[in-house]
């Protein structure tokens, strides 16, 4: 007796090879998991080394921070493959990539995969092909005789959904803590430097002026004053200063600031260099005077800008000399 057994057509054999193969857009998706929250990761803090002074802590932190991240994302692609069946976005979208035949792949055959990728990014296309490709391959694919197939076990069995989504926490958390670190290095300063700027450039003349004002009416208050407006450095000079004009014939001394520049701007330190006029003496002794000075504020308690050291470079002269 002969049994006569029906085979099934090819055309049914090749639609069910088809429809165990992934599609596309899981592809992508698996790929995206995968990839971008460390390379976004690598990215952010790649930024941040550029922009943190070298050799400080925070620079070898970023450099250890992107070692990590490139390692973790080496064990997930080619090494969680090979214990676990699949990598955290392929558990996440089950799926899993194996030879043509079935059997899996190593680490080795899944970092040539990897490289061979390259060919697929260089051309673009390499990555659109499977949504025309019979066998729904890349280049990649192609090259290593690989296949990307459902595997509906994968996501169950892996708890790929929390490790996904402490993947995605960590990276975020990584990459705001990146720019806070780029923006505390770099555009903090920056805004207080120009911040300094912008306050000396109203208050450095008025301090100079006053600091050299002085009457012989009020000289006491005066100077005072004046003392009040110096650091503990620049106090020291200014008091023997002034101690020289009291010993001598007072008169009135009046200075009054034509132009300014700043020449270097720190957070809590700045140089000026200003062009003065003023006056000095009573009528009928009045005579008009003028001096170039250069002058180094600091910023001391109570966020007061204070003159640290003050240079003549041009000796007062009556106004006009030198015409």
């Amino acid at each position: 007796m002969t049994v006569v057994v029906d085979k099934p057509p090819a055309s049914a054999v090749q639609q069910s090879t088809r429809a165990a193969l992934a599609p596309w857009h899981i592809r992508a998706g698996a790929l995206a998991v995968d990839v971008v929250p460390g390379s976004a990761v690598v990215a952010t803090m790649a930024v941040t080394w550029f922009t943190v002074p070298p050799n400080g802590v925070w620079w070898w932190l970023c450099i250890a921070v992107i070692g990590v991240a490139i390692l973790l994302v080496l064990v997930n692609r080619l090494l969680l493959p090979t214990i676990v069946g699949w990598s955290l976005g392929r558990a996440l979208f089950g799926i899993a990539v194996v030879r043509r035949d079935g059997e899996p792949i190593g680490p080795w055959g899944l970092l040539l995969r990897d490289l061979a990728h390259l060919l697929d990014t260089v051309s673009v296309v390499g990555w659109l092909w499977p949504l025309w490709d019979s066998g729904r391959r890349t280049f990649a694919d192609m090259l290593l005789r690989t296949e990307v197939r459902r595997d509906e076990t994968a996501e169950p069995s892996f708890n790929a959904r929390r490790w996904t989504t402490v993947l995605v926490a960590t990276a975020a958390a990584l990459c705001v803590a990146g720019a806070a670190m780029s923006y505390a290095a770099v555009f903090a300063p920056d805004r207080a430097t120009d911040r300094t700027r912008a306050e000396l450039d109203t208050q450095g003349p008025k301090i100079v002026a006053q600091m050299l004002t002085y009457d012989p009416k009020s000289l006491h208050d005066d100077f005072a004053r004046a003392l009040s407006l110096a650091t503990d450095k620049y106090r020291t000079q200014l008091a023997a200063q002034q101690d020289m004009v009291q010993k001598g014939n007072p008169v009135i001394n009046e200075y009054w600031v034509t132009d300014h520049a700043i020449q270097s701007a720190a957070p809590d330190r700045a140089t000026m260099l200003m062009f003065m006029q003023g006056r000095r003496g009573a009528a009928p002794d009045e005579r008009y005077i003028s001096a170039t000075v250069r002058v180094t504020f600091v910023k001391g308690g109570g966020d007061r800008w204070l003159v640290d050291d003050l240079t003549v470079l041009t000796k007062p002269k009556p106004a006009g000399a030198g015409k």
